[in-house]
């Protein structure tokens, strides 16, 4: 009988046990409060909306603002953040094989179309032979950056490079004009704008140094972009209930109103 008792009790303790991981579990997966990392600038201001619409699912949502490009994804992977908004797919993929993070997206935000702009010249056509121009040294932007050079009829780059969406300064193959391509930080490049003619300028810095795509842009890319932003997590995270209600509230028509509304085309919802 005493034995009948234990094995009644150890089972009942088993039980007690996987019951209480199960809800510890599934409380981790349906967590109420998140740390998103998000992009100076236009990602704080979409951000505020974002987390009012949160809040009425009760998600309180921790924003934690970058001004540097390599910090948000080391941050994610290190589990400081839960998620982060602020880059496209093709910087996440060289990020992911460069770094060896393993974060994978869940869901579009916006369209950043990219401008190059100038304190030195209005109009891309008053470009002056032996220009320096600024562009981006990561490969995914500096790329983009690039292309878009390419399409102002400015620059010819390799058609391979063009085709795998890797191309460099070393993959210009006709440069009529003699241009002088100056890799720099995203960041730096507002900064370095005096001292050069022209400069690849991501819409958030673009932004924060007073610059706007519509009016000051020489050059700037269609908003039917492929490069459309998006919301990312740890791969171990991507179907948590929480990472599905985090999307929810930025694909909500109240941010996306918000967006058409206060970017007026410099900024565009992708999803």
């Amino acid at each position: 009988m005493h034995s009948n008792f234990r094995r009644r009790t150890l089972a009942l303790a088993a039980l007690a046990t996987a019951l209480f991981a199960g809800s510890t579990a599934f409380a981790q997966d349906n967590k109420n409060t998140l740390k998103v990392g998000v992009s100076v600038g236009n990602g704080e201001q979409i951000f505020e909306v974002v987390k009012k619409v949160a809040a009425k699912d009760g998600l309180n949502i921790q924003v934690v603002v970058f001004n540097d490009y390599q910090l948000p994804n080391a941050a994610l992977a290190s589990g400081d953040l839960d998620a982060n908004a602020f880059q496209h797919q093709p910087f996440l993929d060289n990020q992911n094989k460069a770094r060896g993070f393993d974060i994978v997206p869940v869901g579009l935000t916006i369209t950043a179309p990219l401008g190059f702009y100038s304190r030195k010249i209005k109009s891309i056509d008053q470009l002056p032979d032996g220009a320096s121009v600024g562009i981006q040294n990561d490969p995914s932007n500096g790329n983009r950056a690039l292309l878009l050079l390419q399409q102002a009829g400015l620059i010819t780059l390799k058609p391979e490079a063009v085709k795998n969406n890797n191309a460099t300064p070393l993959d210009v193959v006709t440069n009529p004009k003699k241009l002088k391509l100056v890799a720099l930080d995203a960041a730096q490049l507002p900064r370095s704008l005096d001292d050069l003619t022209i400069a690849s300028i991501n819409n958030d810095y673009a932004e924060k140094a007073g610059l706007s795509l519509n009016k000051d842009a020489v050059i700037k890319e269609s908003p039917k972009s492929p490069y459309a932003n998006l919301i990312a997590v740890r791969r171990a995270d991507k179907d948590k209930p929480w990472a599905k209600r985090l999307v929810a509230a930025y694909q909500s028509p109240e941010v996306k109103s918000f967006i058409e509304t206060q970017f007026k085309g410099s900024l565009v919802p992708a999803f």
